[in-house]
This record gives structure tokens, sequence and C-alpha cells, in this order.
């Protein structure tokens, strides 16, 4: 099948052709029609299959031009980062029509969006919270959505937006399409889908949880921290084979962390992202990463998640995710529109738990490489590897519930104020002395010499 079996017009086959696309992913094809008629539409399919022109392209043939101010389309994305990928998507698709299209996210200043949204629009793309900001301020008017499309609504839940989403979902019209897309389907979307979509019609390309046919998935055994940087430092010594290396972390300190090892050994060839960064530099440091300017980008899950960056040559897990779906999502960003992948992992003793669980998931096994020669083991270990050292029982220790505070001192003598009440008056003048007449100045003087 090729796109010219699909039902478009010639706007968009124009715009096929100055993208140099002829044939569909299966997604693509099997999506087309079921979007098009209008009914709540569920989308399964790998990551890295095309699932946004899956859902673009029915909704762009199908949507007349209008001089209205309310948008008629909605898209939820989890990330700032996949607001602009997507809205760059539509504008490619949208070059030969009059549409259109706003992206809104936080970290910016929304006043700026407002203005944006008066001037009228057609599609809006935003991360929840954002939109549900800009709707409370009334400038923006859901009233007109006839389409909501969800994309990676796994990775909403797992930030948190279930709230936002359900807030967002009782101010939009009864009357709209549903449509979601993404590559794992978990029991959080699945209960969103029932109590949300009515009778959703299910386009599947392959089973939640299958890796694409195209990536290799091999992994290291690796002792810790400074031992995975030494392999890692020996493999991208290999500028020809790593040449365009996206690396997965845990959390943002870590990012930090190995950022300032590779950097030491790969001057200028290495960016970071994740969400303690500004979004200019986090724009910057992807854009760096796909122009070629630096070879490694090192990223967090939810910084990398929907990120369609081309070329990548490998997908390195410098730690193994507790959760399968999010491997999934991390080696889906190599292996991209049918080419060959690589993803590495490296796991240490306490994460093969953790790679037990996703071959179990994906029902494939990992192949384990032996460790190069010349990589040197570390005994270094960071903190979060140090083993706790627990005191053994010590009766004779104060219990830290009766230990005083760090700010506790004993008072001074004269703050040692006894609370006398009313006989107080009268230590006072036996102290002080009053006079016996008001006229008499110098009664205590007089009594004092004597």
């Amino acid at each position: 099948m090729t796109f010219q079996d699909l039902n478009l017009n010639t706007p968009l086959y124009n715009a096929l052709d100055d993208l140099g696309f002829e044939y569909p992913t299966p997604i693509q094809a099997e999506a087309f029609n079921v979007v098009a008629s209008g009914k709540d539409v569920v989308g399964i399919a790998q990551t890295g299959t095309g699932k946004t022109y899956a859902y673009m392209l029915p909704i762009l043939r199908h949507l007349k031009y209008s001089t209205q101010d309310n948008p008629r389309v909605l898209i939820l994305v989890p990330t700032r980062e996949l607001v602009v990928q997507v809205v760059d998507e539509i504008k490619k698709l949208t070059e030969y029509i009059n549409v259109r299209t706003l992206g809104v996210y936080g970290g910016t200043n929304i006043n700026t969006q407002k203005r944006a949204i008066s001037e009228g629009q057609d599609i809006i793309v935003a991360t929840p919270g954002r939109l549900f900001d800009l709707a409370l301020s009334h400038v923006l008017q859901l009233k007109s959505i006839q389409k909501l499309v969800i994309d990676e609504v796994d990775v909403m839940l797992d930030l948190g937006f279930r709230h936002q989403l359900l807030n967002i979902f009782d101010i939009l019209p009864e009357r709209r399409q549903n449509i979601m897309f993404s590559a794992t389907m978990t029991d959080d979307v699945d209960e969103l889908i029932s109590d949300f979509f009515v009778k959703p019609q299910r386009v599947t390309i392959a089973v939640s949880g299958t890796p694409l046919h195209n990536i290799e998935q091999q992994r290291y055994n690796v002792a810790n921290f400074y031992t995975k940087v030494n392999l890692l430092e020996h493999l991208l010594h290999d500028i020809d084979t790593y040449n365009k290396v996206l690396i997965f972390v845990g959390y943002k300190k870590l990012a930090d962390l190995l950022f300032d090892q590779l950097e030491e050994r790969f001057p200028n060839e290495t960016c970071v992202i994740h969400s303690n960064k500004t979004q200019n530099y986090r724009l910057r440091s992807i854009e760096q990463f796909r122009s070629g300017e630096n070879r490694v980008l090192i990223a967090t899950d939810v910084m990398a998640r929907g990120l369609d960056i081309e070329n990548i040559s490998h997908v390195i897990n410098f730690d193994t995710p507790k959760y399968p779906e999010n491997y999934m999502h991390r080696i889906g960003r190599t292996g991209r529109a049918e080419q060959q992948g690589h993803a590495l992992t490296f796991s240490s003793e306490k994460e093969l738990e953790a790679i037990e669980t996703i071959e179990s998931y994906m029902d494939k096994s990992i192949d384990i490489l032996e460790l190069p020669e010349g990589v040197e083991i570390s005994k270094e270990l960071i903190e979060e590897e140090r083993p706790q050292i627990r005191e053994r029982y010590n009766p004779t220790k104060r219990k830290d519930e009766d230990a005083p505070g760090p700010a506790f001192h004993e008072k001074k003598d004269k703050n040692k104020k006894e609370n006398l009440g009313g006989s107080y008056k009268f230590k006072i003048a036996a102290k002080y002395k009053k006079p016996k007449t008001k006229g008499d100045k110098n009664y205590n003087k007089r009594n004092k010499r004597k």
C-alpha cells in the first residue's frame, strides 16, 4: 500500500511528496479509515512507527477551513519537548493547507500564549497542566472541540496528570471524538478508556510490550557506577560505530554526575536534558544532538518520551529501569522508521530482578555480552551504592525521640523567671521601696543611708 491508496487530498499529497514519504507504516494504514469514521479510537503500536501521522492525516483530511477563533482539535501530550515536536510535524503536513496550529506548555510566559490564542487557532497541542490553566482563565474556549487526541497517555498517568485529565474531560463538549495512541497498555490506561471512551474501536499493530523486530538488544553485567563509566568510555572511543548515542539514566542527579564524567573524557561531545534544566537549555540540547553537533545525549525517562530523533545509532540504558514499559520506550528511540537499531543495557547485581521482569514482559531474553578487555573494574562507590551502616542495639544510647533538638541549651539564671502570681507586686515593692508620700522623692535615699 502507498499513500495514494488512502483517501487523502492534493495538499496532503504534496506535503508527503516534499517529505519523501511514499509508503504508510502499518499503524498509519490501519488507523486512517477508523479515525476518519469519527468513532472513538484506541491505537496500540510500538514506538517509532509513526503514530503522530496515524492520527493527524485523517484529522487534517477532514478538517474544513474555518475563520472561527475557538480551536476544533485538541492534542494532549505529556512533555514540553513533545509539544514542540508534534507542532513541528503538523506544520510539515499543513504546508499547503491554511490551518492555524499553536503549542502551549508550562515554563514559558502564559500571557504570550493567551495573546496567540485570542488571535484564533484551529489546532491546540498542549501539556495538561498549562491547558487547564488557560481554560480556567477563560481565554481558551474549548466548547468547539470536535476531536480530542491523547498521545502517550500512559506517561501522563505516570507523571500524575490524571487529576488534570479528569478536569479537562469535564469542560470539553460531550459530543466529540476521542483518539488515543500509545505504545503500551496499562491498567490505568484501560480504566481511563472505560470511563470516557464510547465503544472505542481498537487498532492494534503489535501486542503491548512487543519490541521492534529491527532492534538488537544486548546487555552487560556491570558492578557499579564508575565501572559503568569506564565501560561507556571504552565503547564511545569507537566513534564510527557509536556516532549518535542516547543514554538513559533513572534520575536527575545521576544525569548530571554522568555528564560531568563524560564531559571530562569527551569534551564538547555531550549534552544533557532533565526537568531541572531551563526550557531553552533543553530545546538547545535536543537540537544540538539532532543536528550532530553533539554525539551523546544524556536524558531521564520523562524528558525523552516520544522524542523522534532520526538515525540514533545506539540507545544505552546506563541503569536498568524498574518498569518494563519504561524500557520499551527507551529502546524505541533507536531503530525508527524500519532502520536497524541497537540497545545496550548496563545492569548491576541489584538490577537483575528488573531484567527478569523486562524479559518476562517482552517474552524475549536479552543477550549477555562479556565485559571488554581493558575496562577497569572500579571499587569506588557513589553515595547511592554505599551500604547503609546500621548500629547494633545499644541500650545506653539515648533514643532519638528523647534527644534534644539542635538549638537546645540551658536558660541563663536571669531568664529563669518564676510565676509568682498575685504576690509578685509585693516583692517588687519590697525591692524598690515605694515612697510613703508622693511628694517626698528623697525618701528612699534617706532610708538607704540609715
